[in-house]
């Protein structure tokens, strides 16, 4: 996956917002207006933040290289995730998906 793919992907869920609050350097998707996916345009391989469970959270930082623990975030509850072709576009679309589902239900 790519930036546009990462994009596009964001914005076939329901009710998502993209900017740029922190600068023009990291695009944010928000639902609800809560952030579930943010990533530096300029990072290289490409890296994005997604909410988490914090027990799979730890789960699959310790099963996959490419998640980490979230850069400058609550690291609890996000997990970094490389794209560095190590997992599948599938997987990565999953917890895309599980972070928006998190985070959607927080305000209902």
């Amino acid at each position: 996956m790519n930036i546009e793919d990462i994009r596009n992907y964001c914005l076939q869920h329901s009710a998502v917002e993209e900017g740029f609050p922190f600068g023009p350097d990291t695009l944010v998707f928000k639902v609800k207006g809560k952030i579930f996916l943010l990533m530096g345009l300029e990072n290289d391989p490409l890296q994005f933040n997604v909410k988490c469970d914090p027990g799979k959270a730890i789960e699959l930082r310790e099963q996959y290289n490419a998640v980490q623990p979230g850069y400058h975030m609550n690291k609890k509850h996000w997990n970094t995730i490389l794209v560095d072709g190590s997992v599948s576009s599938k997987l990565l679309k999953e917890w895309i998906t599980d972070s928006y589902n998190l985070v959607a239900k927080v305000r209902k």
